[in-house]
């Protein structure tokens, strides 16, 4: 049941890209509730934080429920739309988003941001600090289901007919052997990736784990809340998730690895 489900939303996700290669390459560009304010500051959580959505999706769709939940707390966050619906090479995306990042540096005074990504943006954020000059400049980097080692979704190469970004993405592709060249998670950077058993499109999930030197918490959500059936597309939307996130930005360090969040998603 859940195998024929997952070959249904990846069938559909190449059926939707082969609409148009142009359609794809558009954006909405909408930044979602509480972010992009440059004038924001906060005493309690000094780092800005920038939102890095996953590929085929933007930051309109992606974040407009962590987007206000992390607001609420105190923190000042950052989006941007990358290339293409992150569907371009993306070495492409990166430059955007070290560009970015840069921009919010010098515009807030900063001296430091933190990542919170979903899939290719959980794992991107490592390529722009280790190879774009920001390794000196990152906080933290929170993945949720991130394309840390890639994926063995067999549906990623005829989707990589419009989605270069896509055979980037395959579990020992150049990209991926660069990247996790060692160190994979170089200091001094504080690590959380954030996985679900059931994720349909990072397969295995566990490819989004990382190990050191740096400091790095890696989770799966129903290690601590079994019944917790959040997927690939789901875990952006889910409240554990997102207690998960806070916890990590929230403390010095990555994630707390003994955390045990309310799986109602209350906290």
């Amino acid at each position: 049941m859940r195998r024929s489900l997952s070959l249904l939303l990846a069938t559909a996700a190449v059926a939707l890209l082969g609409t148009s290669a142009t359609a794809a390459a558009q954006s909405p560009g909408i930044p979602p509730p509480g972010t992009n304010d440059y004038s924001c500051r906060s005493t309690a959580h000094p780092t800005p934080v920038i939102l890095v959505h996953g590929t085929f999706a933007d930051m309109t769709i992606s974040w407009n429920q962590i987007a206000p939940r992390l607001k609420a707390n105190g923190y000042c966050l950052f989006a941007l739309d990358l290339v293409a619906r992150g569907t371009a090479p993306m070495d492409q995306s990166a430059d955007k988003l070290a560009a970015f990042a840069r921009d919010v540096l010098a515009r807030t005074g900063a001296a430091k941001v933190s990542f919170v990504g979903h899939s290719q943006g959980g794992m991107l954020p490592r390529y722009v600090a280790k190879f774009k000059g920001l390794l000196n400049q990152t906080e933290d980097i929170v993945g949720l289901a991130p394309s840390n080692h890639g994926t063995i979704q067999p549906l990623a190469i005829p989707a990589g007919v419009v989605c270069p970004a896509c055979l980037e993405q395959l579990a020992g592709s150049p990209f991926m052997q660069r990247l996790n060249a060692y160190p994979e998670a170089p200091e001094p950077i504080d690590y959380t990736n954030i996985t679900t058993r059931y994720d349909e499109v990072v397969i295995p999930h566990t490819s989004g784990y990382l190990s050191g030197p740096a400091e790095v918490t890696n989770v799966t959500l129903q290690n601590r809340c079994p019944n917790d059936i959040t997927e690939h597309l789901g875990i952006i939307y889910d409240p554990i998730a997102y207690l998960w996130v806070k916890n990590a930005l929230g403390r010095t360090g990555p994630a707390d690895p003994n955390y045990r969040p309310s799986c109602l998603g209350i906290g």
